[in-house]
């Protein structure tokens, strides 16, 4: 048996993120999924191109926020990210349920 982990909430993690200094949002959606709109201020680091991450953001200890659709890839991502040498990485869910504005 297995359990699912609750479902995060992005809202509030877009508050957290809001509330963190110098912290960096990424959506990890690919190119073609975020032309339907971004949260503004983010940047698109698809998770197929999630090695490029130190070229965008040198410095490791820098607070990274990661969504996706759902948040099944922003967890895979923030996961790669520590694996990368990242100290500061959290998932905070999928655009999905983001009660905001969109960039399109």
């Amino acid at each position: 048996m297995f359990f699912l982990s609750p479902k995060k909430d992005i809202n509030k993690g877009l508050k957290e993120y809001q509330d963190t200094p110098s912290a960096i949002l990424i959506d990890v959606r690919s190119r073609d999924e975020c032309k339907s709109g971004v949260i503004p201020g983010s940047i698109n680091l698809p998770l197929n191109r999630l090695r490029s991450a130190s070229t965008l953001i040198p410095d490791q200890d820098t607070p990274i926020f990661a969504y996706c659709l759902n948040g099944g890839r922003a967890d895979r991502a923030v996961k790669r990210l520590k694996r990368m040498g990242y100290t500061d990485c959290r998932s905070i869910g999928g655009i999905s349920t983001y009660k905001g504005e969109l960039k399109k």
